[in-house]
């Protein structure tokens, strides 16, 4: 993990990144809240290990700013740690909190679990079968890095067929996801847009990556 630690306390900071480090981790360490928030628009970091009580931008400040700007995961380290405190900061958008004092092996355990949460999370925005790549959380799909542009209801149907790689789904499955239908309404309605979504996806390409399962339904992959 790269982990932004921000503690006014140098003797504490410097103790934590020793500790880190020999854990396989790299820190970097600042001091105050106006130089953290200008620093986590400008670098990357799995985990932010946060104060309350900084200069010039106290914790609970800069977590409120931090709700406008994309940002990692925050744990409040703090010796106020009272029930109310401990509810403000979970309330003003930190992940987690620990208070001080605070045993190293419980705090890199915490740190680890916020950074495979969003690791999880992160993977299940991103779907990829074969050379096609999907962006689930930007409805964005690029095939052999070339972006393809869709219709609504074209990255609908291939999110429910990509839900099910190289499996067959069926003709009143991809009718009831994509469209409500709980029965086949007799149209040649999903066959359009299939049509669409096949020529956009393959462009002449030699390997199609939608195909007919006859007389029951379509498969990815």
């Amino acid at each position: 993990m790269r982990i932004l630690v921000v503690e006014d306390d140098a003797s504490v900071s410097h103790w934590i990144s020793n500790k880190l480090h020999v854990s396989g981790h790299t820190c970097k360490l600042i001091d105050n809240g106006e130089d953290a928030l200008m620093l986590i628009k400008e670098e990357v970091f799995d985990v932010i290990l946060l104060d309350r009580i900084i200069p010039k931008i106290d914790g609970i400040q800069l977590l409120g700013l931090l709700g406008e700007i994309p940002h990692p995961p925050v744990l409040i380290l703090s010796a106020n740690d009272q029930t109310s405190d401990r509810i403000e900061g979970l309330r003003a958008g930190a992940d987690d909190y620990l208070g001080k004092p605070f045993d190293f092996t419980e705090l890199l355990l915490r740190l680890e679990r916020l950074y495979c949460r969003t690791q999880k999370i992160a993977s299940t925005n991103f779907i990829k079968i074969k050379d096609m790549m999907i962006n689930l959380e930007r409805h964005e799909v690029t095939r052999s890095g070339q972006r393809i542009d869709l219709t609504n209801k074209e990255f609908k149907l291939l999110y429910v067929l990509a839900e099910h790689p190289g499996q067959t789904v069926t003709r009143s499955m991809l009718l009831e996801k994509a469209w409500g239908y709980h029965f086949d309404p007799q149209t040649n309605i999903l066959d359009v847009h299939l049509s669409k979504l096949r020529q956009k996806l393959d462009g002449g390409s030699k390997s199609p990556i939608i195909r007919t399962i006859r007389s029951v339904g379509y498969a990815l992959g």
